[in-house]
């Protein structure tokens, strides 16, 4: 009844029983004469905002005039990532905790920028901590190495091969040939080491440019690409095949890169030459100075630099990080977890175990989460016998 109540005296109705008009259409009498009132001051009923007189909590105009500011200078790579730690150091350099001033948090400048249109929103897009990253320990353990294509001026399609170090991020070499060939990969690792060093190993896909064509029905087929690596020490292995995300880090720089052309180079490219050019520059531009949210929020170069170690070819890979390993028990009541053969027991003989291993540490279990035993690998055997029957570690 507010808004007919509100209308009313809008149009200026003629009440001459007020008390009986409100209880007819049950309003308090004492907010009656407040809203007639107010029409009778303001000459008509309009909204008046709701916000409050002050908010002590809201983020400083000096803040938000940042935010925004960085938003624009940081472009194409402007997100609530890049901008925090660019006002994080803004702040020490202003004294800001003298002023009284803090950086925000990301949610807030997320928020910030939602207010001032200026938030990407996809909702269709999976939740990042949906995924669990995997990721080798030290630079130069393994290299991720993928093509994409990019279109020149006159409509032709040509290839990018890219290299990715998978530890750092560091975009190692990007090469651009007229197809996905196996010269064409094999001259992106000769970048690569060039510049970088070559790596233990090379993560590749199944596409003919990196794995024999017949490899699907023989895994034991090895590619020229394989082979000519492997004389510098280097061993290549390959993804599931139609499971792009094991290559998923050279598959998102793939859009990082397209992203970054389309920013600095709004035009297509006229020649390969040209693109190799620009290539190279942003690819300066992504190890130097783009902030990635992957490993700290540093650029790439930085995280390299930073490592206290670096693999290679004579230095195999460090195990690091907890895996996951789900195993089917053989009739002998084996199981095997790499080059190692671990004793589960015949009583189990296929069934499905799991197998947590922590460093040297594995731990096994029932598909119900019930302990089986645990022991720790000795490298130097491949066997390694039963498990200990007593509580895991």
């Amino acid at each position: 009844m507010m808004r007919l109540m509100d209308a009313t005296l809008v149009v200026g109705v003629k009440i001459d029983n007020v008390a009986e008009w409100c209880r007819v259409n049950g309003v308090n009498p004492r907010t009656f004469y407040r809203h007639r009132a107010r029409v009778l001051a303001e000459g008509g009923w309009r909204e008046r905002s709701r916000r409050p007189r002050s908010s002590p909590g809201a983020t400083p105009a000096v803040v938000v005039a940042e935010v925004l500011r960085l938003r624009r200078e940081l472009a194409p790579d402007a997100g609530a990532d890049s901008i925090g730690p660019e006002l994080a150091a803004l702040a020490r350099a202003r004294d800001w905790a003298g002023a009284g001033l803090r950086v925000p948090s990301r949610a807030t400048i997320n928020r910030i920028l939602d207010r001032a249109g200026l938030l990407e929103k996809n909702p269709a897009k999976r939740p990042r901590s949906s995924w669990r990253s995997f990721g080798f320990a030290r630079p130069r353990d393994c290299y991720q190495i993928d093509g994409t294509e990019h279109t020149l001026a006159d409509g032709t399609i040509v290839v990018a091969i890219d290299v990715l170090d998978d530890c750092s991020r560091v975009w190692v070499a990007s090469h651009v040939a007229p197809g996905e060939t196996i010269e064409a990969a094999l001259a992106a690792m000769d970048a690569a080491a060039a510049d970088w060093g070559l790596p233990a190993l090379v993560l590749a896909d199944n596409g003919t440019a990196f794995a024999h064509p017949h490899r699907c029905q023989d895994k034991t087929l090895t590619s020229h690409f394989s082979r000519t690596l492997a004389t510098g020490g280097t061993r290549v292995i390959h993804s599931s095949p139609y499971h792009p995300q094991t290559c998923g880090k050279c598959e998102r720089l793939h859009g990082t890169a397209t992203k970054l052309l389309t920013h600095f180079y709004p035009e297509p490219p006229a020649s390969i030459a040209e693109l190799q050019t620009r290539l190279d520059t942003v690819r300066a531009h992504y190890n130097t100075l783009r902030r990635h949210s992957s490993i700290g929020r540093i650029p790439p170069q930085q995280a390299w630099q930073a490592a206290p170690a670096h693999g290679g070819p004579h230095d195999l890979p460090r195990q690091t990080d907890a895996t996951v390993h789900v195993l089917t028990v053989l009739t002998n009541g084996t199981v095997t977890l790499g080059n190692h053969t671990l004793s589960i027991g015949r009583a189990h003989t296929g069934t499905t175990v799991t197998l947590l291993r922590n460093g040297d540490h594995v731990t096994a279990y029932t598909p119900h989460g019930e302990p089986l035993g645990h022991l720790v690998l000795n490298p130097d055997r491949r066997y390694q016998g039963q498990l200990h029957q007593l509580p895991a570690a």
